[in-house]
């Protein structure tokens, strides 16, 4: 049997010198002469041990990491091509400790499969969501959904169901499905990591969306930052388009559903949803107002079903085990997994996918680990630039929409940014205000001027003036912000300005003037 060497292609990977390690892979097979198979898979996720290599023994995958270019040739001296010990033998992946405690059922493939295989993807379960559903009417489709108590994973936790349920009852000569995969929120990669690591379960998702609503055409809007994406897109679509899976009979079915790929420019704020539209229209990228909502009056004034890339691609699980396996984990009204992305000041960095309901300390203490530098964790920011700092007073919150928004937080995209005692938190509030001012897209008065006055009141702070008469302005700015702004980046910015003030007091009074020498 010729040895089978898996090395990710994955950006996180590729970042942290994947590339290299496979070109000495193969330069270490051409002297020694040996026949093998390197596929170039996506990563686990686990990115403190990539560039992470796998190889296939009779015995089962056994992983080594994090491998240098250097020590390629003692691997092979060791005879890792059968499983032999060597410094970064891991053993096997799914046995880590990181990987083993996940629940892996949108990401079971990742770092598994050759991600341009739809062979390989239909070996590890893909397509019987979609098989299921062309077999089924449209109604009977949004009604598992809608059972699953699926959510919006790309922020707001809007019921998925539900917006397919609008587009399918709205009558329309054309309807659309878009994905909406501008990923900008910091400490934020599992859409990318969908997309580079099992891009055809994002098609058979929005395939079944399409088929589930009447919608015969598509749209992944991918930011620009990802060309490693938008090329393992591209190539995923051709191929899906060869075989059936997309076309004018969906797996030979009558049902017609076709799909593209497009890149957005670099604007945050096209990240939400209407901003989206206009830009995928050629139109400037600034919000909408609502109503007419999307899900009517969409793309080309058409009904247009917008969900993440996490939302379609949680789907097919959905459709293959049906709706009541998946609500069987969770929480509340948070059902299913969420692909929790640790980053920031952290040991173990990564994606870990569980069911909703871990503490958020748990989840930085001990999956993460707690802080790289070995000091305390003084803050962590969940739901990316927007999201709310917490204190370690609050690291008993469950991983949960409706207990985050009790402590004046939100999930958002389920990015985690931890930060030590080193961190200035007025700093991060002026951070989040500056944001807001740089990226607003400049329709609304309270995000454009709103974002700009905190950013000099908060710097009034720092220099000390009337620090406390400020601190008042700023409530009273994030205020009309938060129910003033036509979106969500106006809307949301207050969580971390606030949650700074709040939590975190010590840091916005003045600096004590040092006592002059008697």
């Amino acid at each position: 049997m010729t040895p089978r060497i898996y090395v990710p292609r994955d950006s996180g990977a590729l970042a942290l010198g994947a590339e290299k390690v496979a070109k000495a892979i193969e330069k270490e097979l051409a002297d020694r002469g040996i026949e093998a198979k390197i596929v170039r898979n996506g990563s686990r996720g686990a990115y403190f041990l990539e560039p992470m290599v796998e190889v296939a023994t009779e015995n089962g995958r056994v992983a080594y990491g994090p491998v240098k270019p250097s020590e390629v040739k003692s691997l092979f001296d060791s005879g890792f091509l059968t499983g032999g010990h060597h410094k970064r033998w891991l053993g096997a992946p799914d046995k880590i400790p990181f990987l083993a405690r996940q629940t892996r059922l949108t990401f079971a493939r990742c770092g598994v499969i050759n991600p341009l295989s739809l062979d390989h993807y239909k070996a590890h379960g893909g397509l019987k969501g979609l098989q299921n559903a062309v077999a089924m009417a449209p109604a009977e489709i949004v009604k598992q959904v809608t059972e699953s108590g699926l959510r919006g994973r790309g922020g707001a936790g809007f019921p998925t169901g539900i917006k397919w349920k609008t587009v399918l009852d709205t009558t329309a000569d054309k309807k659309y499905i878009v994905c909406n995969a501008d990923e900008g929120d910091s400490a934020t990669f599992a859409d990318r990591m969908i997309m580079e690591g099992d891009p055809f379960v994002l098609i058979e998702g929005m395939a079944i969306a399409g088929v589930a609503t009447g919608a015969t055409k598509g749209f992944v809007y991918i930011r620009s930052e990802y060309p490693h994406a938008v090329a393992m897109m591209q190539k995923a679509v051709e191929a899906a388009r060869k075989t059936g899976l997309l076309g004018l009979n969906v797996l030979g079915s009558p049902t017609a559903f076709d799909m593209e790929i497009r890149v957005g420019a670099g604007a945050y704020v096209c990240g939400e949803e209407t901003s989206l539209l206009n830009s995928l229209e050629g139109k400037r990228g600034v919000v909408r107002a609502k109503p007419p909502l999307p899900a009517i009056q969409g793309l080309f004034g058409k009904p247009t079903v917008i969900n993440n890339v996490i939302s379609l691609a949680s789907v097919p699980v959905i459709m293959d085990k049906g709706a009541a396996f998946y609500k069987d984990f969770g929480m509340g009204r948070s059902r299913g997994t969420i692909p929790i992305q640790i980053a920031g000041n952290v040991r173990y960095g990564g994606l870990f996918e569980a069911a909703f309901g871990m503490t958020l300390g748990e989840i930085v203490d001990d999956i993460g680990g707690g802080t790289a530098t070995g000091r305390p964790v003084k803050a962590v920011q969940v739901g990316g630039p927007l999201g709310a700092y917490f204190p370690r007073s609050l690291f008993d919150t469950p991983f949960d929409y409706e207990a985050f928004a009790a402590k004046d937080g939100l999930i958002g995209h389920a990015g985690i940014t931890v930060f030590d005692d080193t961190a200035d938190m007025l700093k991060q509030a002026r951070f989040a205000m500056e944001f807001c001012a740089i990226e607003s897209c400049g329709k609304c008065t309270p995000c454009r001027i709103g974002s700009t006055r905190g950013v000099e009141t908060i710097d009034k702070i720092a220099r000390g003036i009337e620090p406390e008469k400020q601190i008042e302005l700023v409530t009273d700015l994030c205020n009309t912000m938060k129910f003033g702004s036509l979106c969500a980046l106006g809307g949301f910015t207050p969580y971390p300005v606030m949650s700074a003030i709040n939590h975190f007091r010590e840091d916005f009074k003045p600096a004590p003037v040092a006592e002059a020498a008697e």
